[in-house]
């Protein structure tokens, strides 16, 4: 009798309180953010060409279907997180383009599907998150959008042809954005990082260049990033385009 009344108190017990039942709207809008999250963190690791959906969905937990059930295409995705920054961080004052995709290859060898995507991450990229964010910049009359060049922006060197071509078409978009909206008070700006810098993928893959550190003969990055700040900085009657970065000793 005692054990049976003693299962039955068991029994009786309260249940801890469950989270309350999502309707449709609120599980598609809880989707939609575990997407964004999901995509923040692949495109930081990938960047936006080479990430596929396949993986960003992946990530978030669900199948490629969620993906397009909430966004049209990957084009809609960075849109959506660019405005996601915007609710949530405040607006966008400086947009930095970064990404290199240098990737060396014979023009006899290039292959079509690789020539594109590199054009897509060097360049076509640059256009998307240009393109938005210059819309919120010119709706608050300031801003500053900056894109990272190259040596391969002003001269192709043998064996860099798609890396070449994308790197000019970058800079051709730069100049064109710069006569845009700078008088809309945009500030656009093209830097050629001409040099090796000081990483891990130079000192792991090039030792013997980057040996030359010592001799300030590679870019160190905190220099790199206060140019940029002195770009981003600049009054606007002595605004700066094109700005060249390289160590004393590179040959140019």
């Amino acid at each position: 009798m005692g054990i049976a009344l003693v299962r039955c108190l068991g029994l009786l017990r309260p249940r801890e309180p469950s989270e309350p039942r999502l309707n449709r709207g609120q599980r598609k809008a809880q989707t939609r953010e575990q997407l964004l999250d999901a995509a923040t963190r692949v495109f930081a690791e990938r960047g936006f060409e080479a990430a596929s959906l396949d993986e960003v969905a992946a990530a978030a937990g669900y199948t490629k279907g969620a993906v397009y059930s909430n966004f049209a295409s990957k084009t809609d995705l960075v849109i959506a997180l660019i405005e996601r920054v915007e609710a949530e961080h405040g607006p966008i004052e400086a947009m930095v383009f970064n990404i290199g995709a240098n990737v060396p290859c014979s023009i006899l060898e290039e292959t079509a599907r690789k020539y594109f995507k590199i054009w897509e991450m060097a360049c076509f990229s640059a256009f998307l998150n240009g393109r938005e964010v210059a819309k919120r910049m010119v709706a608050r009359g300031r801003g500053t959008i900056l894109f990272t060049g190259a040596t391969a922006s002003v001269r192709g060197a043998a064996d860099f042809g798609a890396f070449a071509g994308a790197k000019h078409a970058l800079r051709a978009l730069a100049q064109s954005m710069a006569r845009e909206l700078g008088p809309r008070n945009v500030h656009v700006a093209h830097i050629i990082v001409d040099g090796a810098i000081d990483t891990d993928f130079i000192r792991t893959t090039f030792p013997e260049r980057y040996a030359l550190k010592e001799k300030d003969g590679i870019l160190n990055p905190e220099h790199i990033a206060e140019n940029y700040w002195y770009l981003h900085q600049q009054p606007r009657d002595a605004w700066t385009f094109e700005l060249d970065l390289r160590p004393y000793m590179e040959r140019w």
